[in-house]
């Protein structure tokens, strides 16, 4: 299908799915592989009005795909934008509070913008010697600048110094990278620099967009409507619509802005220039394996929203779409902040979101860098509950990170290197056999002949493993310490004792620092 066909589409087929169709749909429960955990944010803030089960016409990601997305465990987060000028925590969040005369200057930087360390080539060698499997961008986040050659163009903006307050006014730029003296299509170089490095690619797009506005009030907008708490409604199970709607006022304490509502030509135009540019996103990069979406549209506008997943769908068949704001439409869910306790109760592949620093965007301090240990220990704790880890490192306003982060994911790489075997294109075991005590994570291979058990804290002369079976306590060695199988005995009442050779109990002999790998293969007859 090409762009044109595409963009003309109706939606003749939603119209083909009759009312009796869809509810009957909908008295079913979704494959538990396709059924966001009942607990997860974003299910609960959309479950009043996302149908549980997606339309009949609509299809996942095949399960080729989610192999591939499962098998990648490790890759790197990239949030870039003007917010990155400012060297602000937080991305482009704080724009909300800003003054109103910090808003107008921050919408006029970008003509300024020249970030002459950008070098896609060198971002993308650095995923490479992080042991990264993938990378994501944001091609473009809540502020609205696109980081791509967008043929879109912005209609109506804010002005925020405007005589007598804020005003809308009528504008024609596209407002993005190609108007800045940079000119250069940062997301066309970094996929063709990923491409050709066989990485994974995931595209962050938010659904907001605050330069836009056109796309008042969805999505914490900066500039609300009268009709907001109907619009975004996003009737939370614990508190009211009005209640929602009073806290949102509340975050944006004195710098809410309200204006008309929007008329139906700039709904149809919001969808349309919205639709254009995740088409675009979709056919003018090659494959694209992940598009990480973010920021809920809310129910006045949902049908419109679907529709465009639809037509996602036929542009790239396994694109595996992030869950954020489509429910149970999405094929992958992200814990963000947090690693999830525990294995969820669904099989929905799921990626952990952890800033490296305080936030996503770039921060000034090395001390606000965690260090290789916490990614080492989280990527196996993580990877035992059968999760992916996607660590967010953000560059300044001229394209360079900061040296503390780089050396921080260099490290996880060399220890990458020692003990990728049991962490790349591994599941996790059944049950609660993920773990064992605090220091003992578990992998396993695909075909269930290897177990792989990491500690976190050295085990000294001897490593007891309760879990093991007789059945698996077959040849065991430590990854990095290549070619000496190590002395292992099997008992009903211990499990499984492995002889740690003494020479490793020497600290600078060790394979690797954080965390160690021994591998348990089991006789096959």
């Amino acid at each position: 299908m090409n762009r044109r066909t595409f963009l003309a589409t109706s939606s003749a087929a939603l119209l083909a799915t009759t009312r009796s169709e869809f509810l009957m749909a909908q008295s079913a429960e979704p494959p538990l592989e396709h059924c966001l955990p009942k607990t997860d944010s974003d299910y609960r803030r959309s479950e009043s009005y996302i149908e549980e089960v997606p339309i009949p016409q609509y299809h996942w990601a095949s399960e080729k795909a989610v192999e591939a997305f499962k098998d990648m465990k490790f890759g790197l987060r990239i949030h870039w934008g003007i917010y990155s000028i400012f060297g602000r925590r937080g991305e482009s969040w704080p724009f909300l509070t800003l003054p109103l005369e910090e808003r107008q200057s921050y919408n006029q930087t970008y003509k300024t913008w020249n970030p002459r360390e950008f070098d896609a080539d060198a971002w993308m060698n650095l995923c490479q010697e992080a042991g990264m499997k993938m990378f994501a961008f944001t091609s473009k986040h809540h502020e609205g600048f696109s980081m791509f050659d967008t043929r879109t163009r912005v209609k109506e903006r804010a002005n925020w110094t405007a005589p007598g307050g804020p005003a809308i006014e009528p504008c024609d730029l596209a407002y993005s990278i190609m108007e800045t003296p940079f000119r250069r299509d940062v997301v066309q170089e970094l996929t063709t620099a990923g491409h050709k490095r066989d990485l994974k690619i995931d595209l962050y797009f938010s659904h907001s967009d605050w330069y836009d506005a056109d796309f008042r009030p969805y999505g914490w907008h900066p500039l609300q409507v009268p009709s907001s708490p109907e619009l975004i409604a996003q009737q939370p199970s614990n508190g009211t619509v009005q209640e929602f709607w009073e806290s949102m006022a509340k975050r944006m304490a004195d710098h809410l802005v309200v204006v008309p509502d929007p008329t139906p030509e700039q709904v149809k135009r919001m969808v349309e220039r919205h639709r254009t540019q995740l088409t675009e996103l979709l056919t003018r990069y090659g494959t694209i394996d992940m598009m990480c979406l973010d920021i809920f549209w809310g129910p006045k506008v949902w049908p419109h929203m679907r529709e465009t997943i639809l037509k996602m769908r036929e542009l790239q068949p396994d694109v595996m779409l992030r869950a954020r704001g489509i429910g149970n439409y999405g094929d992958y869910y992200t814990p963000e902040g947090f690693v999830p306790a525990s294995k969820e109760a669904t099989r929905m592949p799921w990626f952990v979101i952890y800033p490296l620093g305080s936030s996503f965007s770039y921060e000034q301090g090395a001390s606000n860098y965690k260090g290789t240990g916490w990614i080492v220990s989280n990527l196996v704790d993580i990877a035992a509950k059968g999760g992916n880890f996607m660590l967010g490192v953000g560059p300044n306003g001229q394209g360079g990170f900061h040296p503390a982060a780089i050396e921080r994911l260099r490290g996880a790489g060399a220890w990458l290197k020692v003990n990728g075997q049991g962490i790349y294109s591994t599941r996790p075991r059944p049950g609660t056999l993920w773990s064992e005590g605090g220091s003992l994570r578990f992998t396993r291979s695909k075909d269930e002949n290897t177990v792989y058990c990491f500690t976190t804290e050295w085990p000294g002369k001897t490593l007891t493993i309760k879990s093991i079976e007789q059945h698996q306590a077959g040849a065991v060695e430590m990854l990095g310490y290549p070619g000496k199988r190590l002395a292992a005995r099997w008992d009903s009442a211990t499990g499984l004792e492995i002889s740690v050779p003494e020479e490793l109990q020497e600290e600078s002999n060790r394979p690797c620092a954080f965390a160690w790998c021994f591998k348990i293969t089991r006789i096959v007859p």
